[in-house]
């Protein structure tokens, strides 16, 4: 979870850099489709079986919707409003935002020491949001966290080989997110040069099929509030890689904020990880 956070933060400075040689639906409709076509080949390769089923292929075709073309045209067009930082923060709200739909369609239950961190988590977004304002970055960038969980909770109904899944709901995703680019900014105006091609193959390849495949095979192994809890750390990494590479200034109340996510992060994760090593050590002995 660790290079998992790391990758999607590192993923916000990168695409803000990019976005300087490419329209954005273009941008975010390359990313999937390079994805996905990369995974698809790997899934190929290891002979994966292809998914089966209409109730299957419908929610691909679903977590495709939401996960890529409606996650991804938010989560790029919030970066075009607001800074590096204060997106990065807004677009990963998803351990707020999941609690409440994992204990009711999957029956996880939530401590009060739980709801506490999210409260605390969620205090820190706020004020790490807040000081870049309320206007159409900061609900784009709400609106891909939205969506991202909505993905997250679908794919756990997904029977299926999971590396097929990715690939698939990237490559139909991607390929609607081109079509509306196509409709919307036309033909792509795309500065080829070494810089765009190294960000979108880092961005398509660590920050969203490497990425993705290993969220993903957690999201089925774990608790979701436990799972979820790690992308705080995704803000984190954002704010600190912009302001080193792109010297973007954070207020005291966003240091504040960044504090306090840390903080909730810490609580959620360290108990299980201390039952998780105690039951380890009872096991050997």
């Amino acid at each position: 979870m660790l290079w998992i956070t790391f990758a999607w933060g590192s993923c916000f400075l990168a695409i803000s850099i990019g976005l300087k040689d490419a329209p954005l639906l273009w941008f975010a409709a390359l990313r999937a489709l390079i994805a996905g076509a990369v995974l698809l080949a790997v899934a190929v390769f290891r002979r994966e079986p292809t998914p089966r089923g209409a109730r299957t292929w419908a929610l691909i075709a679903v977590m495709g919707i939401v996960n890529v073309t409606l996650a991804f045209s938010a989560m790029f067009g919030g970066l075009a409003g607001l800074s590096t930082g204060a997106a990065s923060v807004l677009a990963n709200a998803q351990p707020l935002l999941i609690v409440l739909p994992a204990w009711w369609i999957y029956k996880e239950r939530v401590s009060a020491r739980t709801l506490a961190a999210m409260g605390t988590g969620f205090a820190g977004l706020l004020a790490v949001a807040l000081p870049s304002g309320t206007g159409t970055g900061a609900w784009l960038s709400i609106t891909a966290a939205l969506a991202v969980t909505a993905g997250t909770l679908i794919s756990r109904q997904v029977k299926a080989d999971v590396l097929q899944v990715i690939a698939w709901h990237f490559l139909i995703g991607g390929a609607i997110l081109a079509v509306i680019a196509v409709l919307t900014e036309g033909a792509p105006v795309i500065n080829w040069g070494v810089r765009f091609i190294g960000i979108l193959l880092y961005v398509s390849l660590v920050g969203t099929a490497a990425a993705f495949l290993g969220w993903f095979t957690e999201v089925r192994q774990c608790r979701l509030d436990a799972v979820t809890a790690w992308t705080f750390l995704v803000p984190v990494f954002g704010i600190l890689l912009s302001m080193v590479v792109l010297g973007e200034r954070q207020s005291s109340w966003s240091l504040v904020g960044m504090g306090l996510v840390i903080v909730s992060m810490v609580v959620l994760v360290l108990p299980r990880r201390r039952a998780a090593l105690q039951r380890r050590e009872n096991f050997r002995a």
